[in-house]
């Protein structure tokens, strides 16, 4: 039988993104949870696309989310769920802006 997997969010291993931004990871066989913080000198995460599917919710300050050539300011509690393979950017308008993410399948470069 397998085990429920506890966890704090301060504990998870940071991993630099970008500038100055962090990312922390949490998975289990098919799912993904990040944690991503912004920097503040970190001024956008490039135009990009991935296989997995993507869910992210602002949790605090406020994004310019860039997907699928649509446009949109999100604010805490506000969200976006990107397909796989569409190409997407953020601009952070806040410092220290935090985003949790959902993928599937995971992403093993973000575990390592």
């Amino acid at each position: 039988m397998e085990k429920a997997n506890f966890f704090k969010v301060s504990e998870l291993k940071a991993k630099k993104m970008l500038e100055d931004s962090t990312l922390r990871a949490v998975a289990n066989k098919n799912t993904m949870v990040t944690f991503f913080e912004f920097g503040p000198n970190t001024s956008i995460m490039p135009k990009h696309k991935h296989p997995h599917e993507q869910t992210g919710i602002v949790m605090s300050g406020s994004i310019k989310m860039i997907a699928g050539g649509e446009s949109k300011i999100l604010k805490v509690g506000e969200g976006v769920v990107i397909p796989p393979n569409v190409e997407h950017e953020v601009i952070p308008l806040e410092p220290n802006t935090k985003v949790i993410d959902v993928f599937y399948p995971i992403r093993e470069e973000y575990l390592s």
